[in-house]
């Protein structure tokens, strides 16, 4: 036996949980709107050797699937061959199936079934894969995409957090009523005390550091404020990465590794001070297929939003949706170093223009972009899909019962 009960909820994510990025945000969300709904449930994502393979808590059951194999798609494939095996358990009980990814899809959806399955789309490997995997066969793309299209046809209904990615989907084919945006949200940050280590003046980067993040282009418009020898630019890393040495490297070769301070994994509760703080944040997302073509929804904007932080970020499609320019930030062209740098020097000249645009920031995010009003979404698609005489939805637990704890004592926040 893998399960200790049989569930009416399947939340599956090809994604280690829980961790520092944004993936781990969405399922801290978005799983325990589906296990309210519907009084419990199966959480099924990746784990590692410090986290345990199986925890219950309460209705919640959490299986992490660590098997410790090196190439991506192996453990992709062997991640859902687990999945099936799950599913063969829990029988005829389930009701929603939730998946992030087609590796969790395929058994979901290849199965006769009575449940319904919702896919959520933040991003697809087809695109996403080339820039972690370069040497990626054009065979194998074919192959990943062919998957996706089967997910995406089959499943009942898709949920995704922009409106660039729902037109991206519709061009692949998907009818525009399957699909439901349920946009990010970001919960309101307070004003906190400075972080004692932090600098008077500076500006904040938080996040992944892939190269499509465009740190790099931070970074040479960075060293085009010279000028400025009190000013500083904090880079809090959600993880430490290959890329995140080479931006290092970057930095000394600018001459900037004294005016750049690295921190790296922190938990909310201490980048909330240094979010809080910022003078301003920066997004330079790159163009090309992954932010353009695609779309994604940036937490780190919503979150500087919600911290009542102006951000200066990359002139993209989806960028838009969420920022006016000149009201809540600046946006400037994408890859544009000395753009960069003067939309920041603007900022820095005019405190009350900056302050301005931290107001409208905060106001945004309180009336449109809070978590409360993404998941009252996404309950709305859960309860489209339920037969009219299901159960009505649960209503929420208590808030020191929204954790699962491990076998390592270690409480695991959903929310």
């Amino acid at each position: 036996m893998l399960l200790v009960r049989r569930p009416r909820a399947l939340y599956a994510a090809f994604d280690r949980f829980p961790t520092r990025k944004g993936a781990s945000t969405h399922i801290a969300r978005f799983a325990p709107a589906l296990f309210e709904e519907l009084g419990g449930g199966l959480l099924y994502v990746v784990g590692d050797e410090r986290l345990p393979a199986h925890q219950v808590e309460g209705d919640v059951e959490i299986i992490r699937f660590s098997a410790s194999l090196p190439n991506f798609l192996e453990r992709a494939v062997a991640f859902g061959e687990h999945l099936a095996r799950l599913l063969d358990e829990a029988g005829d009980s389930l009701e929603i199936a939730h998946f992030r990814d087609p590796w969790s899809g395929v058994p979901i959806l290849e199965r006769p079934r009575r449940y319904a399955a919702v896919f959520e789309v933040n991003a697809v490997p087809s695109v996403e894969l080339p820039d972690a995997f370069p040497s990626i066969a054009p065979r194998t793309l074919e192959k990943i995409r062919a998957t996706e299209d089967f997910c995406l046809g089959t499943c009942d209904r898709i949920v995704t957090p922009s409106r660039t990615t729902r037109d991206f989907l519709v061009r692949r084919g998907v009818p525009p009523a399957k699909v439901e945006v349920v946009p990010n949200g970001a919960d309101a940050v307070p004003p906190l005390p400075r972080p004692f280590e932090a600098p008077e003046r500076y500006l904040l980067y938080f996040g992944a550091l892939q190269s499509w993040q465009g740190v790099d282009t931070l970074f040479r418009a960075f060293s085009r404020l010279a000028d400025l020898p009190e000013l500083r630019l904090v880079v809090c890393g959600s993880a430490r990465s290959r890329n995140g040495r080479a931006l290092e490297k970057l930095a000394e070769k600018l001459g900037l590794a004294g005016r750049v301070l690295w921190r790296w994994e922190l938990p909310p509760s201490e980048l909330e001070p240094w979010l809080s703080n910022a003078y301003v944040t920066v997004a330079p997302l790159r163009p090309g297929a992954r932010n353009v073509e695609q779309g994604c929804a940036p937490l780190k904007i919503l979150e500087s939003l919600a911290a009542g932080v102006p951000v200066v970020a990359s002139d993209l499609p989806p960028v838009r949706e969420i920022v006016t320019d000149g009201v809540e930030g600046k946006l400037v062209a994408p890859d544009r170093p000395a753009e960069l740098a003067r939309a920041i020097r603007v900022l820095l000249h005019v405190p009350t223009l900056r302050d301005e645009m931290a107001a409208a920031a905060r106001a945004k995010a309180a009336r449109e972009l809070s978590w409360e009003r993404s998941l009252g979404l996404l309950r709305s698609v859960y309860r489209s899909l339920r037969p009219a005489a299901a159960t009505p939805p649960v209503t929420n637990r208590p808030a020191e019962d929204r954790h699962v704890r491990g076998t390592q004592g270690a409480p695991i926040a959903f929310a």
